[in-house]
């Protein structure tokens, strides 16, 4: 996308490339030193994702995790920074491995530079990753 892309027209651009399961091309949305930041991550998750490469690593089987149908309720929230929203939403689907429902709440603060994602601030629930089936990056401490 151009760098000229207002931020939230990129974040809905990440949205259809995480339903289209697209992950390699969601990575290339960041920044090289771009970074993601869990408040809520629960012990044993990553709070705090350093630079595309981790955040790529961080991403890349979550496919085989998540099957994501949809992001209903999206409300995009501009600040009086023009590079940061909020983002208010929830992401729909199933978990692979049970085939059970996937429901999980976001509310996100995401800055963007230059056309990339430089910092992303998720505050989804982690009540949703005590779920059977939805260790999508392998770090839980189960």
């Amino acid at each position: 996308m151009p760098a000229t892309t207002s931020p939230a027209d990129l974040y809905r651009h990440s949205l259809r490339l995480l339903l289209d399961k697209d992950i390699p091309a969601w990575v290339g949305l960041w920044a090289d030193d771009g970074v993601m930041e869990f408040p809520f991550a629960p012990t044993g998750w990553p709070a705090r994702l350093e630079g595309r490469e981790a955040i790529a690593d961080y991403m890349r089987h979550y496919p085989d995790h998540i099957d994501l149908h949809d992001f209903p309720d999206l409300r995009i929230h501009e600040t009086t920074d023009a590079g940061t929203i909020v983002v208010e939403m929830r992401g729909v689907g199933r978990t692979v491995e049970t085939g059970g429902v996937f429901d999980m709440t976001y509310i996100a603060v995401v800055t963007v530079q230059d056309g990339r994602f430089t910092s992303y601030r998720d505050y989804w629930n982690p009540l949703a990753v005590q779920a059977p089936g939805v260790d999508f990056t392998g770090t839980s401490a189960r």
